[in-house]
């Protein structure tokens, strides 16, 4: 931070969204200003709603700023100091952690710990009572790209990311870029790089259910049935053989099971998919054909094409696609970045090793575990049932890490009545939100201003390699803790240390076990060597910038900690607040794949395996309306609905319906909806529109602030619908186990006023 006068000047990596964009903080006296940073590398003064908010979001005055802790006798709570806090912490885990069962506590990490780092380096050291109960907001999100990844290339986090500035080609699927700035693929102000592909002579087509903001900014939009892009990527694929159409390139020695793959796509020609997925053949055969001709091409598919039935078919399908037409692995096709932390196959130099992807299924349903970032997750849609049902294993206390899974989570209702039934629960959270009033303890995470911060996650998916660190914009308050003492104190806590032990002292044993580990695996660059000596050049730093340092340094762009050598360090981060450009992307084949085999797997046996399950469903052709959700670049999930600046203008919780659906079931722009099917029901705004195809419905996701007990006044006041309501959790993709968000069959029907005045009554 520098200081001109009465102004102080903050460069910080804006953490509300995948996009990572550099921001300027411009403090005049009381009064902060956020602009974009122009001298960022990637974002170049790129900024969007949320990141001019993050001032606002942080002085947000219903933000949590003293520990709470809930009577449960009288529900009330009272505001302690964080002693007292730890110390109820330890009485109310200490029965769970004596009972001799560690699946008793479980974990649900929400998506905001992605967007701290102190949540990646030590979420997972909190789990130190060794259970297998670990949720997240993956399985409600991308765990099908994941599992398909790990299975084709060998490790869940190694996924090709279209080299968009490259490229003459884009072909999105179910996803909205221009509204979500981009996810499972970091690139800044995404829309304008799609203008600009354009620009240059290129081509982009969206395949979506509804004319979104993207599709707005395409050469063409293709309207889609929901849910139904395996057929669509089938079809493509039977194309692309049939014709004779595929190239391997570059590629070609590393892949195997071209065969099996041509034979088993046969039965999904263009004419037995087109009905199904509601793209007429000639367009299928055109888009196939139009890739394999086209000098680079990516194909790019997101939240649409993960969260639904045959989430993981359709994520396999789409690096089919850009393998068969030879965009894998070089410029403008889609690539493998090359991350300065973390990244998962450049830890070892040479041949990677075999991930493990799968682990013990769950209790009740036997839904699979997967292996996403920390340890084997299990499916979101199983958490109520794993504490309702009791027996060994049966979870009797919850820790959350900004999460919200009341509203994000389908079948909200009955989570609900699964959360009030635990013997104790605690939260990390700044909010008393929908999910964490029911926390025995609330430990208020800091505002992100006071945050270090490094995107590591979101680095590995990044359009362009790139490092940037940024400190604390501010020092920490005197009533404030930063992540990584809250973590490490409730890890102390788990591991029978006690609430008083000195956190800082388990941080020293996890950075000497990080350094251990690594001088002690083959392959290592590290490898050999004298760990005093590593951890003699880390000191005197302590904590996620010690944790940063080994990383980089250990990475492929590091020093290695040896004298003279040229590389990265902290000590480079720091004097770089801008960012660091680390170059394009490049290839990396073959050295990303860590498979058995040592080649791409074109026809993993569960994929294959699966088409059975789509061909199937090839004869289920629904009647009646089908929804699916949508995103706004005001918001992130259950994210900032609270600050004002960003929910001002018109209600976005709006269900979108066709002109056609709307006049058959009576209903006008503005008049009121109700929203069932056999899960539950809902009341919502219609807005009639064309840019939604017939027989589809949507309705945003993450919305639904009207419970009294929360404390997000502003978040009440325009609360909008949970769409959770409808959406059940009995069924997961089953190879991922993640969520079915999409294609949810519902009835639509007015609301006559006197309904109304009824239900207010009852109420």
């Amino acid at each position: 931070m520098t200081t001109v006068h009465d102004r102080h000047v903050a460069y910080r990596t804006c953490p509300l969204c995948e996009a990572t964009c550099g921001l300027r903080i411009e403090r005049h006296g009381s009064r902060a200003h956020v602009v974009g940073d122009l001298r960022d590398p990637m974002s170049r003064g790129y900024l969007c709603p949320k990141g001019a908010s993050l001032v606002r979001s942080d002085e947000d005055p219903d933000r949590i700023d003293l520990p709470l802790i809930r009577d449960r006798g009288t529900g009330e709570r009272r505001a302690v100091s964080w002693d007292e806090a730890f110390d109820a912490i330890e009485r109310g885990l200490a029965p769970i952690r004596e009972g001799g069962d560690p699946d008793a506590l479980a974990f649900y990490y929400g998506s905001g710990i992605a967007h701290t780092v102190a949540n990646l380096y030590y979420g997972t050291v909190a789990g130190a009572l060794p259970t297998r109960n670990l949720f997240g907001s993956s399985t409600v999100d991308q765990a099908p790209k994941q599992v398909a990844c790990g299975l084709m290339f060998g490790h869940p986090m190694t996924i090709p990311i279209p080299d968009i500035d490259h490229s003459d080609y884009l072909l999105i699927l179910g996803a909205n870029p221009a509204q979500s700035n981009g996810s499972l693929f970091t690139a800044p102000g995404l829309a304008n790089r799609i203008r600009r592909l354009r620009q240059r002579g290129g081509r982009v087509v969206v395949v979506d259910p509804r004319f979104t903001d993207t599709a707005e900014i395409a050469d063409e939009h293709v309207f889609i049935q929901p849910a139904a892009d395996a057929f669509l990527l089938a079809g493509m694929l039977n194309t692309l053989f049939a014709e004779r159409l595929t190239k391997l390139g570059s590629v070609g020695p590393h892949v195997r099971g071209l065969a099996e793959l041509e034979a088993c796509l046969q039965p999904f020609g263009p004419e037995q998919v087109a009905e199904r997925c509601g793209v007429p053949a000639q367009t299928i055969r055109r888009l196939a054909r139009e890739i394999a001709a086209s000098p680079s091409a990516a194909v790019y598919g997101r939240l649409g094409t993960t969260t639904q039935a045959f989430g993981t078919l359709v994520s396999w399908m789409i690096d089919l696609v850009n393998i068969l037409t030879g965009n894998l692995d070089r410029r403008g096709g889609v690539m493998f970045p090359l991350a300065a932390v973390g990244q998962a196959n450049s830890r070892l130099v040479g041949r990677q090793v075999a991930h493990q992807l799968f682990g013990p299924v769950t209790r009740v349903r036997g839904a699979p575990s997967v292996s996403i970032v920390r340890g084997f997750e299990r499916p979101a849609v199983t958490l109520a049932e794993e504490i309702e049902n009791p027996g060994v294993g049966q979870i009797r206390a919850l820790i959350t890490v900004g999460a919200n899974p009341v509203l994000t989570r389908p079948n909200s209702a009955r989570l609900e009545k699964a959360l009030a039934s635990l013997d104790f629960m605690i939260s990390i959270d700044p909010y008393l939100n929908e999910t964490t009033r029911f926390a025995d303890v609330l430990l208020p995470s800091p505002p992100d201003l006071a945050k270090e911060h490094y995107p590591s996650t979101y680095m590995q998916w990044a359009t362009r390699n790139q490092a940037r660190w940024t400190p604390r914009s501010r020092p920490l308050r005197e009533n404030e803790r930063c992540d990584s003492e809250i973590y490490l104190r409730l890890a102390n806590i788990l591991l029978g240390a006690g609430p008083q032990a000195d956190p800082w002292n388990l941080d020293q044993k996890v950075i000497e076990g990080m350094v251990r580990d690594a001088v002690s695996t083959e392959g290592h660059r590290l490898f050999g060597r004298d760990p005093d000596e590593i951890l003699d050049q880390l000191a005197p730093r302590r904590g996620v910038q010690r944790i940063l340092d080994f990383y980089v340094r250990s990475g492929p762009y590091g020093d290695c900690f040896m004298a003279g050598r040229e590389g990265l360090s902290f000590a480079a981060l720091e004097a770089s607040p801008h960012g660091l450009d680390l170059g394009p992307l490049q290839p990396r084949m073959p050295e990303i794949i860590s498979t058995e085999s040592g080649k791409v797997e074109l026809a993993p046996a569960l994929l294959v395996e699966d088409l059975g399950r789509l061909a199937t469903a090839l004869r289920h052709v629904s009647d009646g309306l089908l929804l699916i959700g949508r995103r706004h670049m005001r918001s992130n999930n259950s994210w900032m609905h609270n600050v004002d600046s960003l929910m001002r203008g018109e209600d976005r919780c709006t269900l979108q319906i066709n002109t056609r659906d709307a006049a058959r079931h009576g209903l006008q722009s503005g008049s009121l909806a109700r929203v069932s099917n056999d899960q539950g029901e809902l009341l919502i705004i219609a807005e009639v529109t064309d840019a939604i195809m017939p027989g589809v419905v949507s309705i945003p996701h993450g919305y639904g602030h009207n419970d009294p007990d929360t404390r997000m006044g502003r978040a009440r006041r325009v609360p909008g619908s949970n769409v959770n309501l409808l959406v059940p959790d009995e069924d997961c993709d089953p190879l991922s186990g993640n969520a079915i968000l999409s294609g949810i069959e519902v009835k639509v029907m007015p609301v006559m006023p006197d309904e109304l005045s009824d239900e207010a009554n009852m109420a």
